[in-house]
């Protein structure tokens, strides 16, 4: 995320730090594995105000632009829609992820100074 913080003028090793402390749900959070077993990024899903909260989805820069994102959410979204539960997620303003997570249906709800804020509802089976 530092790039896009830098971007916006807010990046802050320190504050980056402590809001990813605060909002870390181990119980909730996925490793992302190559083939290989190599860990290339992480990503958490869990309940959180009668919907899913998808939060800290990262991934090494060498594999991003290459669908191991959109496979990881495919599969998160699949679990969401048999749960039959909305997922939101919120994103820096002027992020590429803005564009990622609508191409996966995903709608902007609101926004702040800062953040987008983007909901998927279920999709009915």
């Amino acid at each position: 995320m530092r790039p896009g913080l830098e971007r916006i003028g807010r990046f802050d090793p320190e504050r980056a730090r402590t809001r990813f402390r605060n909002t870390f749900r181990p119980q909730h959070t996925r490793l992302v594995l190559n083939p290989a077993g190599q860990l290339i990024g992480c990503v958490a899903l869990g309940p959180h105000d009668g919907s899913l909260l998808l939060e800290h989805f990262y991934l090494v820069p060498e594999v991003q632009g290459q669908g191991v994102g959109s496979a990881v959410l495919l599969c998160l979204m699949s679990e969401a829609d048999a749960s039959a539960k909305a997922v939101r997620v919120d994103v820096l303003r002027d992020s590429d992820a803005k564009r990622f997570y609508e191409r996966h249906g995903f709608v902007e709800t609101h926004r702040d100074e800062f953040d987008i804020y983007l909901e998927r509802l279920p999709e009915c089976a």
